[in-house]
């Protein structure tokens, strides 16, 4: 699948940078100290409690993608806390349902495409990095905002905010205007605890409650009804 692979590159470039500071580390300890090989050693351990944290954090399974294309998939990994209509101008045109999914430092974080569509609208927005658990984080937070025209039906956008929290610092978009992703497909990374706003249009079914936990590209969130 397109993008598979670039989030273990992403996990690549951080534990380098660990390993070189960890090296460091342990000479420096080693050679002001030369007698505390416990210092060393200490620093070892945490360095691969590090490493394995990183390669744990930044795994990217395979979503199992269902088949029926009048259904919107959740675009993220995480538990679903807020419900609710809103209004969202830029991709929307106006009033919409939302429903908002937090990730924690546990959760998977690469994004899938919530449908089947072209890209039709890709915004970098700068902002704060508040705590992803306020919902008001999405009013705030840097963001990206991505549209999707839904592939067979003209004029059907959904759209999906990528949130920044107070740890997650990097929202990493894989996808540019006028693509064209398959329902499932990796479209985005956000690098640690975030949220992600899914907007769909005012009438469509959703499938999905507060506190239920979801897959990226694989939980259906709702259903297209226009």
């Amino acid at each position: 699948m397109k993008h598979k692979g670039k989030a273990l590159n992403a996990a690549a470039v951080i534990l380098g940078k660990g390993l070189m500071a960890v090296v460091l580390l342990a000479g420096v300890s080693a050679f002001l100290w030369p007698k505390s090989l416990i210092l060393a050693a200490a620093i070892c351990a945490l360095g691969l409690v590090f490493f394995a944290f990183v390669l744990w954090f930044f795994r990217d399974p395979d979503p199992v993608v269902p088949p029926d294309p009048n259904l919107v998939v959740s675009p993220a990994h995480g538990t679903v806390d807020v419900i609710d209509e809103t209004t969202e101008l830029h991709v929307m045109g106006g009033p919409c349902r939302r429903v908002s999914v937090f990730l924690s430092v546990f959760n998977v974080h690469v994004q899938q495409a919530p449908v089947s569509g072209r890209i039709t609208y890709l915004k970098h927005t700068p902002g704060l990095f508040l705590n992803a658990l306020k919902t008001e984080s999405a009013a705030h937070n840097e963001n990206v905002l991505i549209g999707f025209e839904v592939t067979g039906r003209t004029g059907v956008r959904i759209g999906v905010r990528l949130i920044t929290g107070l740890i997650a610092r990097r929202i990493i978009p894989w996808v540019r205007i006028g693509e064209t992703p398959a329902m499932g497909e990796r479209i985005s990374m956000i690098q640690f605890g975030s949220r992600v706003n899914i907007y769909l249009p005012i009438g469509s079914e959703l499938n999905v409650k507060l506190g239920d936990r979801v897959v990226g590209g694989q939980t259906v969130i709702g259903r297209l009804t226009s």
